[in-house]
């Protein structure tokens, strides 16, 4: 049964509410409902937030995190280990793996992993910026810390094949600490930091 709203413009906020992850139709219903009790004033606050989010927010031009200058506050930490990279799928795991306190590298996100059944190719990511920055000679470590699924075990592959001829380089993966199939962002702070530091050689695996 479609269900009837009383006002079209709330049916509109509802629609759009829908369309976000995890939203189904009751929760944007709630979450509008929850606006219109709301002061005039804080829910200008919420929608100008959101817009000067979407407009002004940056990607690093190092790392490709999102930042608020065109370098992150990680990049551009003279304190962090700059000769250790630590490679993701998105900015959700650089989040958890800092909670973790544990690694002091930086770090290079990929936006995404391979992918071929969603249409996604290895040149739709950001693997050939990293070809790049290991080519630069400053880095001597690759952590591979992408969730162990059957499309991050692919992507980790993919990048081991293109770091090859880095022979100067050490590439590493992350514990299996982490369980297969799990979501990185998902693993308690402890495991996750664990795997960080007992991570082992890509070629053992």
């Amino acid at each position: 049964m479609v269900q009837q709203y009383p006002s079209q413009l709330l049916e509109n906020a509802v629609s759009q509410f829908s369309r976000l992850p995890g939203i189904g139709r009751k929760t944007a219903l709630r979450l509008a409902l929850h606006l219109l009790r709301q002061d005039i004033g804080d829910v200008e606050q919420l929608a100008s937030a959101l817009t000067t989010l979407r407009r002004e927010v940056k990607h690093c031009r190092v790392c490709h995190n999102i930042s608020d200058q065109e370098v992150c506050p990680v990049c551009s930490d003279q304190r962090r280990d700059r000769s250790t990279v630590c490679v993701v799928e998105n900015i959700r795991d650089v989040m958890a793996i800092e909670n973790t306190q544990q690694y002091h590298g930086l770090y290079h996100v990929l936006g995404g992993v391979i992918s071929p059944m969603d249409g996604i190719a290895p040149s739709d990511l950001e693997i050939q910026s990293l070809v790049d920055r290991v080519g630069e000679g400053t880095v001597s470590e690759v952590i591979l810390a992408l969730s162990p699924t059957m499309e991050g075990d692919t992507t980790n592959f993919y990048i081991f094949r293109k770091l090859a001829p880095y022979t100067q380089v050490r590439i590493t993966v992350i514990a299996r600490g982490v369980s297969v199939g799990d979501e990185l962002e998902y693993t308690d702070e402890v495991t996750l930091g664990r795997s960080i530091l007992n991570r082992t050689p890509f070629e053992n695996k």
